[in-house]
């Protein structure tokens, strides 16, 4: 399941992030599948390794009928089980490891937070793309250093597709856009709407309009 994920980063869009346990996960999910999302992180920091498998299991399955790549936050073994990449933070292990237990075509996605010597250092590595945050006050994490837009300008020169997170609203991510990001990380902006499919949709639309759609 993992053949060509990487070759599926040349777009750019919405990379959806799971909120944890809820009853709704999969139509959530699809929801915001269909609202154009490009890539789905399944984040979820409890220890239940049976339901999470089987979630897991699950929405790789979603993301295959999507055509969209499917991350597993921090969990290399999980992400193995189930066909997925993998995003790694700091200090989750090395993307070598990762890649030797992922293989040649998985996506590993890691955390720069706001440090270009950390980017250098892991695009030597290996990594698939650089994720910096957080661009606005989070209330996925509330105590994440807000970063200069700046940091992801200044990323873009080494070539990897550039992942911003962090308290990105329809509302506040053209500035992140304009800045260079590639793709949109976003959590409570989409699965705590109302509505999932149009809050994403919203968000897709920043990067690729439809004709006669007004935001």
């Amino acid at each position: 399941m993992t053949t060509l994920l990487r070759s599926r980063l040349s777009g750019k869009g919405v990379y959806a992030i799971t909120d944890g346990p809820r009853d709704d996960l999969f139509a959530a999910v699809e929801a915001a599948l269909a609202g154009g999302a490009r890539l789905l992180q399944y984040r979820d920091k409890t220890t239940d390794a049976e339901r999470r498998r089987a979630e897991a299991d699950e929405l790789s399955r979603i993301c295959a009928r999507y055509g969209v790549p499917f991350i597993v936050n921090d969990d290399v073994a999980l992400a193995r089980e189930t066909g997925g990449g993998v995003h790694l933070g700091y200090p989750d292990g090395s993307i070598a490891e990762a890649r030797a237990q992922l293989g040649p075509d998985a996506i590993i996605g890691v955390s720069c937070y706001g440090s270009i010597e950390r980017a250098r250092q892991l695009q030597a590595e290996g990594a698939d793309y650089l994720g910096f945050g957080a661009m606005y006050a989070s209330t996925t994490k509330r105590h994440a250093t807000v970063v200069p837009h700046d940091v992801v300008t200044q990323a873009k020169a080494l070539g990897l597709p550039i992942v911003a997170i962090g308290g990105i609203t329809p509302d506040n991510a053209q500035a992140v856009i304009d800045a260079g990001a590639d793709y949109l990380a976003v959590v409570s902006a989409i699965f705590s709407a109302p509505d999932i499919q149009t809050a994403t949709r919203r968000l897709a639309d920043l990067f690729d309009p439809r004709p006669g759609i007004i935001r």
